[in-house]
């Protein structure tokens, strides 16, 4: 006879004990990320934020946003280096708070794999923590969820939310915009985490490219430069507000440098952004090159070089420049704010880009 074994969930696929293991490996990585206001630690079922932190402000507006990486989690995956996507979740998500001019105050994560291999997941974590800390935000909790079946062992995805608070008369937004306000440019550290269904299709597709081929324009192989973790400006933009006036904020993410600045713009004015001001970095050129895409198609897809866009008065500029110049960001006026025209939208890029 026979002998038949009952199911159980390891047979199904997921393995319980991998899970608590990734779950004591990162906890050294969370810990560097707390703030005073958190309370307990992981293990919980919620992260808990004291919110009596908040007694301070008069009239205190919490933001909020959500957001993951796309694709680009691909190219972690190919490239087996784990520990870099976190500061691409922290900054997608971070960086829309900040917009607003409010502090980031939390995080949590959502990382989903097809199967637990604690190591990667701690490693996932541990970039998620680092990218917190520039941020200046906690992480106060997540979860790792196993999805056997649904995708392959070695496949994954991570999302986040985030939670920041702003005082509501110091809400920054398109209320504030005047005509003969500048726009100031912040430099992106390459594609940052938009646009790689495009640069995918592009590189290996359309190119033949392989991520261990150097690329001499890039200086290094295209790996490493698609992996190049985006650029967090949460605590830059906080310090601009704090040393000048500062009326709106636009981060450059998904639909380009245009469509992001005109959502920041109100009705009757209108942003132009001169592209002579700036050189985009070689690997917009070279997806451009590779894919035979059309500038248009390029500018509406990926951030051209520009990462975060900083709506100032024309008299604020000098200390504005000065401020980022000192804590290292690359910044540039790039354009101005102007009447609305009667066929205009909301920005526009003019000219062409420096050679």
């Amino acid at each position: 006879m026979s002998e038949t074994t009952g199911a159980s969930y390891a047979s199904a696929g997921v393995d319980i004990e991998a899970g608590d293991r990734a779950v004591e490996l990162m906890k050294e990585w969370v810990k560097k990320t707390q703030r005073p206001e958190v309370l307990g630690g992981l293990g919980g079922f919620a992260g808990l934020f004291d919110a009596s932190a908040l007694k301070r402000y008069e009239r205190p507006l919490l933001a909020s946003a959500t957001d993951g990486v796309g694709t680009k989690v691909d190219i972690a995956r190919q490239m087996g280096v784990y520990d870099t996507i976190g500061h691409d979740l922290v900054a997608m998500v971070m960086d829309d708070i900040v917009v607003c001019g409010a502090e980031p105050l939390f995080m949590t994560d959502y990382i989903c794999v097809g199967k637990v291999h604690p190591e990667r997941v701690a490693a996932i974590v541990k970039g998620i923590a680092e990218g917190c800390v520039l941020a200046g935000c906690a992480l106060v909790g997540g979860e790792t969820a196993e999805h056997p079946g649904l995708l392959g062992p070695d496949d994954f995805d991570v999302a986040g939310a985030g939670t920041g608070v702003v005082e509501h008369d110091r809400l920054l937004g398109a209320d504030r915009i005047r005509t003969g306000d500048a726009v100031i440019a912040m430099a992106s550290s390459g594609l940052h985490s938009n646009g790689y269904s495009l640069v995918r299709h592009v590189v290996f597709d359309r190119a033949g490219m392989t991520l261990d081929q150097r690329v001499e324009e890039l200086g290094r192989t295209l790996g490493e430069e698609l992996l190049e973790p985006t650029k967090i400006y949460s605590l830059d933009c906080l310090a601009l507000t704090r040393t000048t006036e500062v009326h709106a904020y636009s981060h450059i993410t998904g639909g380009g440098l245009a469509a992001n600045l005109a959502r920041v713009i109100p009705d009757g004015l209108h942003a132009t952004v001169d592209r002579s001001t700036w050189t985009p970095g070689a690997i917009f050129d070279l997806v451009g090159k590779a894919g035979q895409v059309e500038r248009l198609e390029l500018e509406k897809t990926l951030n051209m070089g520009v990462g975060m866009m900083a709506v100032v008065p024309a008299d604020s500029v000098d200390a504005a420049l000065t401020t980022l110049a000192d804590r290292g960001v690359d910044s540039w006026v790039a354009g101005e704010i102007v009447e609305r025209g009667a066929h205009t939208t909301g920005a526009e890029l003019v000219g062409d880009y420096a050679v």
